[in-house]
């Protein structure tokens, strides 16, 4: 486990990463409403809850996996394809219940196999997770294929578009505070949230003193695959449509608010408080964008941009006193070769 002077600097490397984020919130707002004075409506915040909802639910598993040490990519493609099986099952006249329930047995062992390869086999989750990318996405397609299914029942549709009552939120959003918190209380309030921590920092080290890595790990991953199979509902019935391609290249967009939060793509550090500002932060990002001219197409520079400066910024010390060091080094060197001639 961490020490306790380890866990202070910690501690205190994410407040100020989120005192930085509030500082982009502020000057987000600031752009948005310079761009549309409507910005701050309560129809444009519902508009901007709603649409970014589900990327937010993914993002929490994404964290505590990352925390981890490890990486999920196939978190959109597990969401297309419990909308493709939403679709195929809702069309042969299935009820709704006995759709959840399978949606979610499948969810939980694409989770499985994902958490298996890596703990079991010994494999890197980041080629796992790009081979289950294209895998599930590839099932989807086998489920339901160029069909599409619309005309879901009222009951549910008006659920991914309608606030909920008294709220003035989407269900979504709803979801993905109350998730945040559960997150939030196992990351900073249970042993197994210390254990992922530890895990992050290293495996070797956690193992040693008596932590279940590999449980644990599969159990992240399990909990990712139904939350994203979750997330793929929502989605669906928001759109009132089902596609084998539903979420398509959202993993990105994932990873890249988890990032923004301060969470360490190397494992073991970040916050769920974090996580939740990039969340806001992102999604005004977006909103702010759609209002201008910017081309909506070219959306992928802006979440490349932020994954790159998420990860090279609290890296930047780091890389300064390398680059200070190699210098240092050429230095003495040229110096000593001087001196023998």
């Amino acid at each position: 486990m961490a020490k306790p002077d380890r866990v202070g600097h910690l501690l205190r490397r994410a407040a100020r990463w989120e005192a930085g984020l509030v500082g982009l919130l502020i000057l987000v707002v600031l752009l948005g409403e310079r761009a549309s004075p409507q910005f701050l409506s309560s129809y444009d915040l519902f508009s901007l809850a709603l649409t970014s909802g589900e990327v937010a639910i993914m993002a929490l598993p994404m964290t505590l996996i990352i925390i981890s040490g490890e990486i999920d990519l196939s978190v959109a493609s597990t969401m297309g394809m419990a909308s493709a099986l939403l679709g195929y099952l809702f069309s042969k006249g299935w009820p709704m219940l006995a759709i959840f329930a399978v949606i979610a047995i499948v969810g939980a062992a694409a989770g499985l196999f994902n958490g298996l390869l890596v703990t079991r086999l010994g494999l890197p989750s980041l080629a796992v997770t790009i081979g289950t990318l294209t895998l599930y996405r590839g099932i989807a397609t086998i489920i339901l294929g160029p069909n599409t299914v619309a005309n879901f029942p009222a009951t549910y549709t008006n659920i991914g578009v309608n606030p909920v009552l008294h709220t003035g939120l989407p269900f979504s959003a709803l979801c993905f505070f109350g998730l945040a918190v559960i997150f939030g209380v196992i990351l900073n309030g249970t042993p197994m949230g210390r254990s992922i921590y530890a895990m992050g920092n290293s495996a070797d080290a956690a193992r040693f003193a008596g932590i279940r890595v590999k449980r644990i790990k599969t159990l992240l991953f399990v909990a990712s695959g139904v939350i994203c199979s979750f997330a793929g509902v929502l989605l669906t019935f928001r759109l009132n449509t089902a596609v084998q391609n539903n979420g398509l290249g959202l993993e990105l967009q994932v990873v890249a608010i988890v990032l923004l939060g301060g969470i360490s793509i190397f494992g073991g550090k970040g916050t769920i408080v974090g996580v939740v500002l990039a969340v806001f932060a992102f999604a005004g990002i977006q909103y702010a964008l759609q209002l201008t001219s910017f081309n909506q197409e070219a959306f992928g520079v802006v979440v490349g941009a932020l994954l790159l400066s998420s990860v090279f910024v609290p890296n930047a010390r780091a890389i300064a006193a390398r680059a200070l060091a190699a210098v240092r080094r050429v230095s003495r060197r040229r110096s000593v070769t001087q001196r023998s001639a």
